[in-house]
Formats: C-alpha cells, sequence, structure tokens
C-alpha cells in the first residue's frame, strides 16, 4: 500500500498548510470513504474549499506542485464556481469552491458549509475536517453514481 501512504502523507501536507492558513476545507469523495472504510482504494484527493478562501488554496497548492490548465469544454453536470486540478508529488488533488451538481435540469449547490463538517480526523499532528457521508452519499445520487451511493448507504445502517 506505498502509494494510499504517499496520499495520506500529502493529505497530511495539505492539512498542515490549510489549517496554518485558516483555511476553511474538508475532504469528500472517494479517499473520505476510504478512511471511513467503505472502500480499500482511491485515485485522488477531493478537497471542498469554501469561495472565499478559493485563491489562497491556489497559491498554497501551487507552491507544493503543479496547477492544471482548466478544461476547455468543462461537464455540463456541474456548475462548480471555482475547480482546480493540481498534481503533487505525482498525486491529483481536485479543489472545488461552489461545488454545484446540475441533475434533471436542476442545479443543487452543494457549495462547502461549516454545519456541514461533521467530524475531525486526526492524521499524525494535522486536523482534517471531514464532510458528512449522508452528504455524500446525496451527491454520488445527484451524479448518477449510485453504486457508490448504495456503498454508503448500506454502511451507514
Amino acid at each position: 500500500m506505498p502509494e494510499i501512504r504517499k496520499k495520506i502523507e500529502l493529505l497530511q501536507k495539505i492539512a498542515h498548510r490549510f489549517n496554518e492558513a485558516n483555511i476553511e476545507w474538508a475532504l469528500g469523495a472517494s479517499m473520505l470513504l476510504y478512511f471511513k472504510g467503505i472502500i480499500s482504494e482511491f485515485h485522488d484527493i477531493d478537497l471542498m474549499v469554501s469561495v472565499h478562501d478559493a485563491e489562497q488554496v491556489r497559491t498554497i497548492l501551487s507552491e507544493m506542485g503543479e496547477l492544471h490548465a482548466p478544461a476547455s469544454a468543462s461537464d455540463p453536470m456541474y456548475r462548480t464556481k471555482v475547480f482546480m486540478e493540481f498534481t503533487i508529488d505525482s498525486v491529483d488533488i481536485d479543489v472545488m469552491a461552489g461545488f454545484s451538481i446540475v441533475s434533471e435540469g436542476k442545479v443543487y449547490d452543494c457549495s462547502l458549509d461549516k454545519e456541514q463538517i461533521v467530524e475531525r480526523m486526526t492524521l499524525g499532528t494535522e486536523i482534517v475536517p471531514l464532510q458528512s457521508l449522508r452528504l455524500w452519499c446525496k451527491y454520488y445520487r445527484l451524479m448518477g453514481r449510485n453504486k457508490k451511493a448504495d456503498m454508503i448507504e448500506n454502511n451507514c445502517k
């Protein structure tokens, strides 16, 4: 599991920088599911940040690695205000501020809100805020990713 360990160590470094800068953020998506024991592997790190901290996050993560140019044709399923992709230590990091999902013609605002941080996990010496699994179950349903939503529901009973 050296690949997973590397991603966890990177998350710890990012947490240190974000916490030091008082960034409002939380871990979401598949790495959250990994830490909750729902899945055994994940590919990237998905970070939810507040819109007002997006530029500071861009600066911090650009110092740590490479910011990729924004995709020219964005996915119509999302209306996220700020979406950034980084590669740090050969790990892909996705950052979303003002996350929004379009489902059946309706836009669902999934922006990070302080009240959504339901738990904090200690990773080494750092605190990692976690979004709720129920919230991610809802997000996966809106995205049509029912397999992941079902996995969460089956683990939250």
